[in-house]
Parts: C-alpha cells; structure tokens; sequence
C-alpha cells in the first residue's frame, strides 16, 4: 500500500467504527480519531514519511513489529501501547483494518461498562 492510499483507507475505516469522532485538536496536520473523548488513531506525517499511528497491545505490538517491516514503535508516543504503520507492499487494508477495530477496541475496554455497552452494538 502506498502512502496516499494508507492514510486515506485508514480514515475510512476509523469513521466506519461506531461513535468515532474526527478532529484536529493538535493542528490542521494531525488528524484525530477518538472514541468517548479518548484517542485510537492519528494521522499524520513526519520526516516526509506520512503514517498511522494507533494504540497496540504490547505483545501484539512485538509481534507485528517483528514480521512487517512497515510497523514500528510509536512515533512520540509510548513505544509500549503504541505503533506507527508506514506504507509498505506488505501492509493491505485487510491488516489496517484488523490493526484499527483492535485499537479502537482497546481504548472502549478501558471505560466504563455502561460506556462499553452504549459504544458496542
């Protein structure tokens, strides 16, 4: 996937979740996507390099980090809860979308029940 095409799938597939808002709170750069007021995914670009930046289970984030070359630790972020995916021939919109319902998931886990109960359909 090229760059053009991963920021723009993974904007698509962040509206796509349920209760997901779109925002600009750190600059007309930074897209922003949350849920229930909390941060799942950013986009942005850094050194050139345009890139999706999401919240990541740890081990998972080991994982993926050790077999696609195009995911790294987060950038200025926690390099332990956070990854950034770059574009790369081995990133699809299959895993993009895998990697952005688990970071979104991960972020309606941490609430509150009731939250968790209105957010999931």
């Amino acid at each position: 996937m090229d760059s053009k095409t991963l920021q723009a799938t993974a904007h698509r597939l962040a509206l796509a979740l349920p209760f997901t808002e779109h925002c600009w709170p750190f600059g007309p750069e930074h897209d922003v996507f949350k849920v229930c007021g909390k941060i799942f995914m950013m986009t942005t670009t850094a050194h050139g390099r345009p890139m999706v930046t999401m919240k990541a289970e740890p081990q998972m984030s080991l994982l993926n980090q050790q077999i696609y070359p195009s995911i790294e630790p987060g950038y200025h972020m926690n390099k332990k809860h956070w990854i950034s995916v770059f574009a790369g021939e081995e990133i699809d919109e299959s895993l993009l979308a895998s990697l952005i319902q688990a970071s979104w998931d991960r972020v309606v886990d941490g609430l509150p029940r009731k939250d968790q109960k209105r957010l999931r359909p």
